[in-house]
């Protein structure tokens, strides 16, 4: 029965809340680092998935290469501004053709097959 006096005592003194302290402090920690490792396993996750995709035919007007011909002119129609306001911004657009003069984005690669390479000899 004195090891219950001795508990009531720490008890009245505030022994406990130091333990409850580190215990919810590390609790916390606990979280943030699991919460890390799943941010980190997510952006992993997203890089791999950006590598194998083979990058898209997008021309610097940002618009696609279906839509440049041959010369790489660009067909596509733009909102083009016709009014501006005292502070040189745009009130009002009308449809124009697009700027662009030659395609310039990535060449999209054909799918060719090619034999593995092995040393028979």
């Amino acid at each position: 029965m004195d090891w219950f006096w001795l508990v009531l005592i720490v008890f009245w003194t505030g022994g406990f809340a130091w333990v409850a302290d580190n215990v919810r402090t590390a609790l916390r920690h606990r979280h943030e680092r699991k919460l890390q490792l799943l941010e980190a396993a997510r952006q992993e996750r997203l890089a791999v998935e950006a590598a194998n995709k083979s990058p898209e035919p997008v021309c610097g007007c940002t618009h696609h290469l279906a839509k440049h011909d041959k010369q790489g002119q660009c067909h596509e129609r733009v909102e083009v501004p016709v009014a501006w306001d005292e502070n040189k911004k745009p009130l009002r657009y009308e449809a124009g053709q697009c700027n662009c003069q030659q395609y310039v984005g990535p060449q999209p690669l054909s799918q060719v097959f090619a034999e593995e390479l092995t040393d028979l000899a």
